[in-house]
């Protein structure tokens, strides 16, 4: 195919190129596919590099493409759906939870969360890590904060490191009556401990879920889980199965 030039339009010069890039994705290239260099596709489409990256972020945000280490930018799959709704979770490691569990510390919290734990910020607290995997994929890693009140049974002999400490320390968090939760997700850039775990760049979009969980009028632990953006669609329970397509406005929500 030839060089095409953009024509001049009223809105930013990178989102057309995002539009037309995008046109060009669902044509001629397949999912997994390696895309053309941004010294080839720039000069395919007769824009300056930045405008291209601006393109190529942009898209990367929306889930169509993804970065990869040593690969290059390649076409995403569809997003996993991935069902956060609170009505449908208790405690971690409760009845289909899906998480695995890496490890487990005693350490003291960054200072948000131990404000919102209402503990003392020296104060050391179990620090449960879990991942989040499908087909094989990283799909997200939480960091779940227990303070120690909330698991006052815990002893060192049932739990003495690693992933056996970690089931113990929620094990004994389920003695506690759970009175509720609540849950808020914003966007993020991905810190370098993150970028490994999840197989992604540092800087990349990532989707975080904040979820505070309430028993004996206080607020008994606390996660920070951390979703990829760019092969995750987060659902709410009963609203799970529907897809809204902002591009074709004759397409039927399923």
């Amino acid at each position: 195919m030839g060089t095409l030039r953009l024509e001049s339009v009223p809105e930013p010069k990178y989102w057309h190129l995002k539009t037309v890039l995008t046109e060009a994705l669902d044509s001629e290239f397949a999912v997994g596919e390696v895309l053309p260099n941004e010294r080839a596709l720039a000069a395919r489409f007769g824009v300056a590099r930045a405008t291209l990256r601006q393109a190529l972020e942009q898209l990367e945000l929306e889930g169509r493409l993804q970065r990869r280490r040593g690969v290059g930018t390649t076409v995403a799959p569809p997003r996993v759906g991935v069902d956060v709704g609170a009505e449908h979770h208790g405690w971690p490691l409760a009845s289909g939870d899906t998480w695995n569990l890496v490890d487990c510390t005693l350490a003291a919290p960054p200072a948000a969360v131990a404000d919102a734990l209402g503990a003392d910020r020296d104060e050391p607290v179990h620090i449960v890590r879990r991942s989040r995997v499908s087909h094989g994929q990283p799909l997200a890693a939480e960091l779940l904060y227990v303070p120690q009140a909330s698991v006052p049974e815990l002893t060192a002999i049932d739990a003495p490191s690693g992933p056996a400490r970690a089931r113990a320390v929620l094990r004994e968090l389920q003695h506690l009556e759970l009175e509720g939760q609540d849950r808020a997700v914003e966007l993020g850039s991905a810190r370098a401990d993150d970028a490994k775990e999840l197989d992604r760049l540092p800087g990349a979009p990532v989707l975080v879920v904040t979820t505070r969980y309430f028993a004996g009028g206080r607020t008994a632990a606390l996660s920070a889980a951390t979703y990829r953006a760019d092969t995750c669609r987060l659902t709410f329970g009963a609203s799970g199965g529907v897809e809204i397509h902002h591009d074709d406005p004759e397409r039927q929500a399923s």
